[in-house]
């Protein structure tokens, strides 16, 4: 709420993303309910949004019937999908016929390889698969990745597809490939960075280091920059 309030205050061209089991999703569906729908609500009343973030697969099913719960009320709500969860495409069928506004990522929690690609090709394979069904079907899309690889296919396909430059927007981690993140601004596209905020924000990102080693460089360097 304070969080909110300081983007109005502040004139922030910034929305709030927040982790359901964040708002008790752990302890109870119902309480993360409330939860959640009194930050939306809240959002709403200044015409701003709240992006509900995906955590690992026991919470899947729960955070999007929080999410369904709360779009049918409201639309400045927006829901999480992960491209190395094999369920994602099938997922996306059903959310798009609710107009949903998408953050897509690649998914960084350690999943069984029943439920999860593992192989890196499969997964950028299975993101490209998922966001051109989201864009086709007129959805607004936060495309979420730090790989060149798929920015440059993103390009490609909204070039391709005539996607206005209204209907997406790439996101980005604070500190993370600011060579890419400037040239997508170079280049006009719109670019979102998420900032971790709070007290917690050091055992957030030794926890984000420990699931993917790959960011560990840019983690220490932004801890040394910000001294």
């Amino acid at each position: 709420m304070e969080v909110l309030d300081a983007i109005v205050k502040n004139n922030l061209k910034a929305n709030l993303s927040i982790k359901p089991t964040q708002m008790g999703l752990a302890i109870d569906k119902e309480l993360a309910l409330k939860q959640i729908l009194e930050l939306v609500k809240k959002a709403s009343e200044i015409n701003n949004f709240v992006r509900i973030d995906m955590e690992d697969s026991p919470f899947t099913d729960l955070t999007f019937e929080v999410y369904k719960r709360i779009h049918e009320e409201y639309r400045n709500v927006g829901v999480v999908l992960q491209a190395y969860l094999k369920r994602t495409f099938n997922d996306t069928i059903v959310l798009n016929k609710l107009g949903t506004n998408y953050r897509l990522c690649k998914g960084i929690y350690i999943e069984p390889a029943t439920i999860a690609y593992k192989d890196k090709q499969a997964i950028r394979d299975n993101y490209l698969k998922c966001l051109e069904l989201m864009l086709k079907n007129g959805n607004y899309v936060g495309i979420a990745t730090h790989d060149k690889y798929l920015i440059d296919k993103a390009y490609e396909m909204i070039k391709d597809l005539k996607i206005p430059k209204d209907n997406f927007e790439f996101q980005m981690l604070l500190g993370v490939r600011e060579d890419l993140r400037d040239k997508i601004n170079k280049d006009g596209y719109k670019i979102r960075i998420y900032v971790p905020y709070g007290e917690d924000w050091y055992k957030y990102s030794i926890r984000r280091l420990q699931e993917n080693p790959n960011i560990a460089g840019h983690i220490v360097k932004e801890f040394f920059a910000f001294r």
